[in-house]
C-alpha cells in the first residue's frame, strides 16, 4: 500500500495553535468507517488525552468546511468531528494494528514530520511576512487619516 504523501499533507490542518487530522479523514485512510474508528479509539481512551485527540467545537468545524467547500464528504455528520494531533495519531498505531493501519500510521507520522521541518527551515520567512503585514496595515491606517483630513 502506498499512500500518495500529498494526500496526507491535503488532510492535516492547523487546529488551536496545533498540527491535526480530523477522524473521518484517518478513517478513510485507515480503510474503516469513522464510526468504526472512533469505537476502538473509545475502547483505548486512556491513550488519548487532551492533548493527542480533543473534540471540535462548531465554529472550529464550520471554519474548517468553509475551507474545502467543493467536498461533499465532510456533509452530513451528526457528531463535530475529534482531531488527532501527531502524538494522537502515533499512539493510534497501538491500537489498530493491520498491516494497512502500520503502514498508514508511518506515513501519516512522516508527513506530520516534513511539514515540521518546513515550518522551522521556513520560520524566519513567515516572520518576515508578518513584519510586512503589519507594515502594510500601519500604513493603511496612515492613508485612511490622510483622506478623513483632506
Amino acid at each position: 500500500m502506498d499512500l500518495i504523501l500529498e494526500d496526507i499533507h491535503n488532510k492535516i490542518y492547523t487546529i488551536r495553535g496545533v498540527q491535526a487530522m480530523l477522524d473521518e479523514d484517518l478513517a478513510k485512510l485507515y480503510k474503516v468507517e469513522t464510526k468504526v474508528f472512533n469505537q476502538a479509539v473509545k475502547r483505548n481512551i486512556e491513550r488519548f488525552p487532551d492533548n493527542f485527540r480533543f473534540l471540535l467545537t462548531q465554529n472550529e468545524y464550520e471554519n474548517l468546511r468553509s475551507q474545502f467547500v467543493t467536498s461533499k464528504q465532510h456533509g452530513g455528520r451528526r457528531n463535530l468531528p475529534y482531531a488527532f494531533t501527531e502524538q494522537g495519531v502515533s499512539m493510534l498505531s497501538a491500537i489498530l494494528k493491520s498491516d494497512t493501519a502500520i503502514q498508514t500510521s508511518i506515513q501519516i507520522i512522516n508527513n506530520f514530520v516534513k511539514m515540521r521541518k518546513f515550518l522551522f527551515d521556513n520560520a524566519s520567512i513567515f516572520q518576515r511576512f508578518t513584519q510586512i503585514e503589519q507594515k502594510i496595515l500601519s500604513h493603511e491606517d496612515n492613508f485612511e487619516k490622510i483622506f478623513k483630513t483632506i
